[in-house]
């Protein structure tokens, strides 16, 4: 077998997985197994594809020609080649953890569950390997219609009003603003091809810049700008794995994965920095990663606090991706890497905690730690590694869209990502603080219900309470902690992660 099939293979398999899955629903232990394995073949065929992108070659599989100069095509770049390896790798670590989460919660409609997770991940696939503008927008489109029954997958009002949210954000962007942006770009430049270094330049009026990158950056829903963020919040009624692939896998990565390929192949970083047509997006995105944080404040929900903190740090890749700087641009896509693995570990143990304790909101998670210790250590690292500190993995994509704004002469934008690491911290750790500190909210309330208050009877009880570990599935907590020490891992292994991008802006 060649690259092209293993390209093919990559996307195929999750369809097929699709099928046999829907054919095995009536037995669980099968349908699960199929998830699982048809996860492993697909990570296997991704990496076949790999030696030939880092040996510099950009392999390719044409599907259809369309009309002159436009084909249904897939080119695998460095950048795409990432994307794909982290929707494939991380589908086999969610599958595990949904099917602990899944049977732990009693969820319905596992199998269609599945089913649709399946068919995004094929869609996310298809996104990174795309050549061409025409198949990005395509395979997006199929992204959003795959993920509405994940989104809806409660079947309550609750749920339905989300996924109206959802999806009529999603399709307006796209179809009215992205759509359009794409037939100009046609228009104006003849092909859709990403091509190094863009395809605007002397194609389009210079004051026309900005209002094509505003439909291409506005139209892209799934990056979650404000003010068009508010279907990500509300989709997290869905089933904590499916928060994991809204936020990590697969959905909003295909929104800011795009941005970076619109950015660096459609107009050419140093289009735009010419033409100065950016500037506004560096202000807004940068806007929207405090604006998002401070919000992130607010939430006692510890999966709504972890959405607004999704919808600020995407809006780091669209910062690093506007500031168009070499170091910026790797920086972005290594950002990409970084908080995938970051955020999956913090919905992973927001998923693990409602399983074990049924517990939703952070005001009463006071002392759970005693009891989830494995679980709320996992959460920690994940929170380290959001807020950028070594040794975790997030340290470095920070540190390089912070040169990339030195490069850039927009030092303010320096002091928003300083500022914006200590709203991390003022979110992310009193969640882990809150699970050590004290008793639980329960415990306090038999204290009081006695007439034993004195102080070495409370620390009695306390270390009685902490004595009794009381965890997740062992399938909810295994994935987590693989995720947290790949943040770890990412640490460690940057200089490679970076050497791969770095040819995107060579």
């Amino acid at each position: 077998m060649d690259t092209q099939d293993f390209i093919a293979l990559a996307m195929l398999l999750p369809l097929i997985g699709t099928v046999m899955i829907w054919m095995s629903g009536p037995r669980p232990n099968q349908r699960e197994v199929v998830t699982v394995v048809t996860a492993i073949l697909t990570f296997l065929c991704v990496l076949q594809v790999l030696p030939p992108v880092l040996a510099g070659e950009n392999p390719s599989l044409i599907i259809a020609n369309i009309l002159p100069g436009l084909q249904f095509a897939f080119v695998v770049e460095p950048l795409g080649m990432m994307f794909a390896l982290i929707a494939s790798f991380l589908w086999i670590v969610t599958s595990f953890y949904a099917i602990g989460y899944m049977r732990g919660h009693n969820e319905p409609n596992q199998t269609r569950f599945y089913m649709c997770f399946a068919i995004a991940i094929s869609s996310a696939i298809a996104v990174a390997f795309s050549g061409n503008m025409l198949t990005l927008f395509i395979a997006y489109e199929v992204l959003t219609l795959s993920t509405y029954p994940l989104v809806t997958h409660n079947q309550d009002e609750e749920a339905k009003r989300a996924g109206r949210t959802y999806l009529g954000i999603l399709l307006t962007s796209s179809i009215g603003l992205l759509l359009v942006a794409i037939l100009w770009t046609w228009y104006a430049a003849g092909t859709l091809d990403f091509t190094k270094g863009g395809i605007l330049k002397g194609k389009i009026d210079d004051g026309l810049v900005i209002v094509m990158l505003f439909l291409y950056m506005y139209g892209i829903g799934k990056a979650a700008l404000m003010p068009i963020h508010r279907w990500l919040p509300a989709a997290m009624v869905a089933p904590t794995p499916v928060s994991a692939l809204l936020h990590a896998v697969a959905v909003v990565k295909a929104g800011v994965f795009t941005v970076l390929k619109v950015i660096i192949y459609i107009f050419g970083a140093d289009f735009l920095t010419e033409t100065g047509a950016s500037v506004w997006l560096m202000y807004v995105a940068g806007a929207t990663v405090l604006l998002a944080s401070l919000v992130a404040l607010t939430k006692d929900n510890l999966k709504a606090r972890l959405a607004y903190s999704t919808v600020s740090q995407l809006s780091y890749v669209v910062l690093a991706g506007a500031l168009a700087t070499s170091f910026s641009l790797v920086g972005g896509a290594m950002h990409i890497v970084m908080h995938a693995f970051g955020k999956i570990t913090l919905f992973f143990c927001a998923g693990a905690i409602m399983v074990a304790s049924h517990k939703t909101e952070i005001s009463q998670m006071r002392g759970l730690g005693w009891r989830m210790p494995f679980t709320f250590a996992a959460f920690l690292l994940g929170a380290l590694s959001v807020i950028g500190l070594p040794p975790l993995g997030g340290a470095w994509s920070k540190w390089y869209i912070a040169l990339g704004a030195a490069d850039a002469e927009q030092l303010i934008f320096i002091a928003v990502l300083m500022i914006s690491s200590l709203l991390n911290v003022a979110y992310l750790i009193p969640v882990f603080a809150r699970g050590f500190f004290g008793p639980r909210d329960e415990e306090r309330a038999q204290i009081a219900d006695t007439h034993h208050h004195d102080h070495d009877h409370k620390s009695a009880d306390h270390a009685a309470y902490g004595s009794r570990i009381v965890e997740a599935p062992l399938f909810c907590v295994v994935p987590l902690w693989v995720t947290a020490l790949g943040c770890v891992a990412l640490f460690l292994y940057a200089d490679r992660l970076y050497a791969m991008l770095e040819p995107i802006v060579k």
